[in-house]
């Protein structure tokens, strides 16, 4: 539940980018509406990194309790901006926080019921972003033609206030670290299958997200795509990306989950790169199916595959930062960067929007086969 409301709600951003690109912020550039995005996505996991001490002094309830009221805010606040910098502030900035405040007690807590099959049980709560990436894309597809941008996103933050009660009511830690963590591990930096695994995180989550932020647009411009049908794009790949957290991660724990990653991270670049060839309605929708699922199983995997390269757990909280940490780097430049790159050629140059894309992602393969070769040698088959 708390999955939905944080990452769920940052998977739906794409639609929200296409409807500001037509009608609210028409005079703004992809890469400017972007920032919006990005930045909810960047502080979620810079929030909920810096909280980390508050988590383990055992102040759950006040993290649960500010998070909630801090999305409440900016989703209501969003639903009445009229001009950039309102809905920065409000869907950008405050929601951001808001979902920072949420996101580790809803990672945390979850592990600490498992004692093995972590990754199958990580990808079971990692669920929830797959269904509030479906739920609320087509929520506000169906609401906002009918009763216009802002009721429809009021709607919004009314399903999260039911929802969010749940988490106040249910989550409880099994126990609190004996000491708070550290937020960084400078020892890490000399680890040099962990640094390459930080720079494939990096890369990974700056590329993955173009798409997310983009198909739409894409649909439309590039595969006659009705507005109508395209709004459902988001939907599609989050729905695709629920199998995705499940079957794979099953097979993560006796097959290794860097090399799910490394397997993940192959594909999705090749997928990434196969939507420069895909002008046909069918075709992007089935590309979504498939990006979903493979980029599902990616996004899934950090926590894990942190925990399976730090040699002890007294170093796993300032390492889990630090990967979370690039991940947030990455989703916040990646998508402007990407909309930059659309509005070079008259804001219609998908084809290097799509190569940045999917060069990205081969970066962020590159370097997960190379942490892999640093910790194993080029036993390829070995777990790891």
């Amino acid at each position: 539940m708390s999955d939905s409301n944080t990452r769920g709600v940052v998977n739906m951003y794409g639609v929200y980018q296409t409807y500001y690109s037509v009608a609210i912020l028409q005079s703004s550039s992809s890469s400017a509406i972007s920032w919006i995005g990005s930045t909810q996505a960047f502080l979620l996991f810079l929030i909920g990194t810096l909280v980390g001490p508050i988590y383990d002094a055992g102040h759950v309830h006040i993290l649960l309790v500010s998070g909630s009221s801090l999305t409440l805010l900016g989703v209501f606040m969003t639903s009445i901006c009229k001009n950039y910098w309102e809905l920065f502030l409000a869907q950008g900035v405050v929601t951001g926080a808001g979902f920072g405040c949420l996101f580790l007690p809803g990672v945390t807590i979850v592990s600490q019921y498992f004692s093995t099959r972590k990754a199958f049980a990580t990808g079971i709560a990692s669920l929830g972003s797959s269904i509030g990436g479906v739920i609320y894309p087509i929520t506000f597809t169906q609401l906002q033609p009918r009763i216009g941008f802002g009721w429809a996103t009021r709607v919004i933050g009314f399903i999260l206030l039911i929802t969010l009660i749940l988490p106040l009511i249910v989550m409880r830690p099994l126990k609190y670290p004996p000491k708070r963590r550290s937020l960084l591990d400078i020892k890490a930096l000399r680890d040099v299958p962990y640094v390459f695994f930080g720079l494939g995180i990096l890369f990974g989550y700056m590329g993955i997200y173009v798409v997310f932020f983009y198909v739409q647009l894409y649909a439309m411009s590039n595969a006659d795509m009705s507005p109508r049908l395209a709004f459902y794009l988001l939907a599609i790949i989050n729905a695709g990306s629920s199998l995705g957290r499940i079957l794979p991660n099953f097979a993560a724990d006796k097959a290794g989950t860097l090399n799910m990653q490394i397997l993940f991270a192959s594909a999705s670049s090749v997928l990434s790169l196969s939507l420069l060839a895909i002008k046909s309605v069918n075709g992007v929708i089935a590309f979504c199916v498939l990006y979903g699922f493979f980029t599902g199983t990616f996004v899934s995997l950090p926590g894990p595959t942190v925990a399976s390269l730090s040699p002890d757990m007294a170093s796993l909280g300032g390492r889990m930062s630090m990967a979370f940490m690039s991940a947030g780097t990455g989703l916040l430049v990646g998508s402007p960067v990407a909309g930059a790159i659309l509005s070079s050629n008259g804001g219609n140059d998908w084809t290097m929007l799509q190569v940045w894309s999917g060069i990205l992602l081969v970066l962020s393969a590159t370097c997960m086969i190379c942490a892999k070769v640093a910790k194993v040698g080029f036993r390829f088959r070995a777990k790891a």
